[in-house]
């Protein structure tokens, strides 16, 4: 029915920074993504809208931004409460395609109306793998040998509720469903979110051998940055909550976590990215057995990013780049392909740093999906779009695939933002509630620096006060590419680019 029309594997991880050997990290263990990438387009400057599950998935999914899908917590349901907005597995099922969702693709419960938006985005009711129930519960045996729910949690899985774990069970029904779809026509959107690497690291014991704790460092920059104003610090609650992280009596807001405790943290979390790279690598190898290979897209991203100590933070929550950085690799087969490329070389030299290094954004997923299937990607939606259903505020990347090489555009701008409670770190200022909102941190990232304006904020009429400045940041990434040293109060105010906000945010 759809010959030519590709299929769509479409694969997210949950908390992943790009913390992968194709982003050039030298401890990461990935080879299953790295491979992927080495076959993809392999986007090293995108962009997560808010560093936080919910608000970030809805963006992404919808190419609407935060403030527009007005999602900022968990608790919202964005028909309802913004606007009756087309996603993007709505999109294709309206064009013939059969949808399906596995594991965490929107956020659960009320951001996605309990049912995981079915049926307006999935053909099929979302599968939600059943060993998820124990996420939080106590079953992390701890050194005296009790169970407890802690935030390092590798485990023995054959002692485990059920015996297995949710990110098994979910490529178990990725599986099962790629394979009923060999004989049908209609061409397929899989959709499949990984629990993993978020927290807790409930992962199989042997992937922490991969990482011994005698050969991991900390942080390059574990430090809280003199110059960060209070409102930009994340207190890392969630994490504070876990037990084994409550026996350490770290204080509030600032810590340390004790570096012990630290280098089992990243540790922890390294060994969650490798057991989620195998389970890429089990739906990859599948794809390829079962035939579907050169006819089905491959897509893998994550929601945001996570701190793993530096700026003595830890988790997400922020508009840091460890935080709001993400990994984007398409690979489309026939063109992104190496031997397409490279004419017919059986080996030739793959290069996965000499990628695409402009600043792109989840945003603008959507719109270059549709645009690589055939389909008409969304227009750009007018400045106040709240009734608009079909519309993008993202930007169609399609055109980049046809460029061997690309030069840096400093003109292209990513936005992030981040809600607070308060100018302080309070218990709840990873998390507020949309009623509890007094500052949005807008953060805007080019190639040369990233620029945060912390606005004072009314969660009753969504609207930001532009004059009313609480704090500023302002790093060069040339000079400071970890974001330490804030200039902010150095630089005339005038040469600071508020432009880009009156523009960007002039109708919120």
């Amino acid at each position: 029915f759809f010959p030519e029309r590709k299929n769509i594997l479409f694969i997210m991880a949950d908390d992943l920074r790009t913390s992968l050997g194709c982003y050039g990290d030298p401890v990461a263990k990935s080879p299953n993504i790295d491979q992927l990438a080495s076959q993809s387009q392999v986007f090293l400057n995108a962009f997560a809208q808010q560093a936080v599950c919910g608000p970030s998935r809805t963006s992404m999914l919808t190419s609407r931004r935060p403030d527009t899908t007005r999602l900022y917590d968990f608790y919202s349901y964005w028909r309802v409460h913004a606007g009756n907005y087309t996603t993007l597995p709505q999109y294709l099922k309206s064009h013939g395609y059969h949808t399906m969702s596995v594991g965490k693709i929107f956020h659960p419960g009320i951001a996605s109306n309990f049912t995981d938006d079915y049926p307006y985005s999935w053909s099929i009711p979302a599968y939600h793998p059943p060993s998820f129930q124990y996420e939080k519960h106590k079953v992390c045996k701890g050194a005296d040998g009790e169970l407890h729910a802690n935030l390092l949690c590798a485990v023995n899985v054959s002692e485990q509720p059920g015996g297995t774990l949710p990110d098994l069970e979910s490529t178990d029904e990725a599986v099962r469903l790629l394979t009923g779809r060999i004989k049908d026509a209609a061409p397929f959107f899989l959709a499949v979110g990984f629990h993993k690497p978020h927290i807790p690291f409930r992962i199989p014991q042997e992937y922490l051998s991969l990482f011994p704790l005698d050969k991991m460092t900390l942080a390059p920059d574990p430090d809280v940055p003199k110059l960060l104003p209070p409102v930009a610090y994340n207190p890392w609650a969630d994490i504070r909550r876990r037990d084994d992280v409550q026996k350490l009596n770290v204080s509030f807001p600032y810590g340390p976590i004790p570096k012990d405790f630290q280098l089992r943290i990243r540790q922890h979390y390294y060994a969650a990215v490798s057991y989620m790279d195998a389970q890429v690598g089990r739906l990859l190898s599948e794809l390829e057995k079962l035939g579907l290979a050169n006819s089905t897209m491959v897509v893998f991203s994550s929601d945001h990013g996570w701190s793993l100590g530096e700026h003595g933070e830890w988790a997400k929550f922020s508009n840091f780049d460890v935080a709001t950085r993400v990994p984007l690799i398409l690979h489309v087969p026939g063109v992104t392909t190496v031997h397409k490329k490279k004419e017919q070389l059986t080996f030739p030299f793959i290069d996965v740093l000499n990628q695409p290094n402009n600043i792109v954004e989840l945003v603008d997923v959507f719109p270059t999906l549709s645009d690589l299937v055939g389909l008409r990607a969304p227009a750009p939606c007018p400045e106040v779009s709240f009734k608009k259903k079909l519309c993008t505020e993202g930007n169609n990347l399609a055109y980049t695939f046809e460029q061997e090489e690309m030069k840096v555009n400093p003109e292209a701008i990513a936005f992030s933002q981040y809600p607070r409670p308060a100018d302080t770190p309070q218990e709840n200022s990873d998390l507020p509630l949309l009623k509890d909102i007094k500052i949005m941190g807008y953060s805007l990232r080019t190639y040369d620096y990233r620029y945060t304006l912390w606005l004072g904020f009314n969660p009753a009429t969504f609207r930001v006060n532009l004059t009313d400045i609480h704090a500023g940041e302002l790093y060069m990434m040339a000079d400071d590419p970890t974001q330490d040293h804030n200039i902010y109060n150095e630089i005339k105010q005038s040469r600071i680019p508020k432009l880009f906000y009156l523009k960007r945010y002039k109708t919120i």
